[in-house]
């Protein structure tokens, strides 16, 4: 087992990289994975072998990689049967030194492990994410979640850690306790989800509470899409007078993704990951012109199923990875630090497996939720997902009164060209969450 991976670039000195720079760093970086995880690695030395993928030679160039199977997570998901683990590891047990759980919100939880120097990977990666937040050894990083087994932030701790920075552990605290320890710690930036962040301010509405007197400058959210969403970005930033940074990462496949404080959308952090774009299915045959909000989810072959690779997660490598997020790959942001690392301007759109198409109209749950948030007195809401026949209709569950919910299916109707159906709940009666919140109900099975 290598004793020390810790060789990733500087955030500041990688942002600077030309694409056949990039490209040189990953297709080095991966012929050295396979020279680290192979034959040890019994999950990929099988799945290559029976693909007839001749793993002695190494890749001259990425677009071989294309020609490699892909990895799903119901691969993961079966071989971990026998023991709640997944297989796909490199060393023997006694190698790995932490073991955590994905949430389960689809499906049944999968255990991962990692070594030391994994967690170290986790934690150099994470510094992206820190550098467009320009977090330094004066912030105090107030972590709002629960330090169960699933990762969430807790590879945030570590990263803030080694960057110097105070950091404030929010678990075990009731959401208004959690308000009252930011204020006695003083703390300069919060980690959360989007919805949480929003609960947060919410509480502190209802109990008085100053939120604008907290010292948080920023808030960086993960989990959900809303970190991408411009109305929900905005609502988060309006109540805590402070700036929103995206972050995008999952347990199976390590923090992948970074924004800035100034806009939507995310990089992929390419000193770490190889990005590819599947292409969706489309049956969509609504025009541009009759769909103008969801006209690039019809037309544009840059959306698709994101598929990663990761580069230096020796442990527990995934190649070729279906991640089920729904994304549009850009040229690099404008104006922006980082040029040419892979941009996704609305960030993670979805998943796959959420999307709906509704009278040929392919639906996202970002699409959704953007227009619910332009009503700005519209509190909670859900949308379910049922069938009629051969057809799948939405309808959606929304805290407001009558005419919000009136003025929501107006511009449902004029932005997606379908009825949807809107229905006012009382206030606090649909479920809050730290964690990621699940607010598309797939009721079809």
């Amino acid at each position: 087992m290598p004793s020390n991976t810790r060789c990733l670039p500087e955030p500041t000195e990688a942002w600077q990289w030309t694409r056949p720079q990039i490209l040189q760093w990953q297709l080095d970086q991966f012929n050295r994975q396979l020279d680290i995880i192979l034959p040890a690695n019994k999950f990929y030395a099988q799945k290559f072998a029976a693909a007839g993928i001749d793993v002695r030679e190494r890749l001259t160039d990425l677009e071989q990689l294309k020609q490699w199977p892909l990895t799903t997570k119901a691969e993961l998901s079966e071989s971990s049967l026998a023991t709640g683990i997944s297989q796909h590891q490199t060393f023997e047990a006694s190698q790995y030194s932490r073991l955590h759980r994905t949430s389960g919100t689809r499906g049944q939880p999968l255990m991962i492990l990692d070594t030391a120097d994994d967690w170290h990977w986790w934690a150099d990666t994470w510094q992206h994410v820190l550098q467009a937040a320009g977090v330094n050894s004066q912030d105090r990083v107030f972590l709002a979640f629960s330090f169960g087994p699933f990762i969430g932030f807790w590879s945030a701790h570590q990263a803030c850690e080694d960057r110097g920075a105070m950091v404030i552990p929010g678990g075990g605290l009731s959401t208004l306790a959690r308000l009252e320890f930011m204020r006695a710690s003083a703390a300069t930036v919060v980690c959360s989800t989007p919805t949480y962040a929003l609960h947060l301010a919410e509480v502190a509405q209802a109990e008085n509470f100053p939120l604008g007197d907290l010292p948080v400058r920023c808030l960086i959210v993960a989990g959900e899409s809303g970190g991408s969403v411009p109305e929900v970005r905005q609502r988060i930033s309006q109540a805590w007078n402070a700036d929103v940074i995206d972050h995008a990462g999952a347990t199976e496949v390590g923090p992948w993704g970074f924004g800035w404080p100034d806009r939507c959308g995310l990089h992929i952090i390419e000193t770490s990951f190889i990005a590819e774009l599947l292409p969706i299915d489309s049956t969509a045959s609504n025009s541009a012109e009759t769909n103008p909000a969801l006209s690039h989810d019809q037309t544009d072959d840059k959306i698709g199923e994101l598929v990663l690779t990761s580069l230096g997660r020796f442990g527990a490598p995934v190649i070729r990875y279906r991640t089920g997020d729904i994304v549009r790959m850009s040229e690099s942001s404008p104006q922006s630090d980082c040029y040419n690392f892979t941009w996704l301007p609305e960030g993670a759109m979805g998943r796959a497996d959420d999307m709906v198409t509704i009278r040929g109209v392919n639906i996202f749950p970002s699409s959704i939720e953007k227009l619910v948030r332009s009503v700005e007195s519209i509190g909670e809401y859900q949308v379910h997902v049922t069938r009629q026949g051969h057809l799948d209709q939405l309808s959606l569950m929304v805290e407001a009164n009558g005419d919000d919910c009136v003025q929501l299916e107006k511009l449902l109707l004029l932005k997606t060209g379908l009825r949807i159906i809107v229905q006012p709940v009382t206030s606090g009666s649909l479920p809050r969450s730290e964690a990621k919140s699940k607010r598309w109900i797939d009721e079809r099975n």
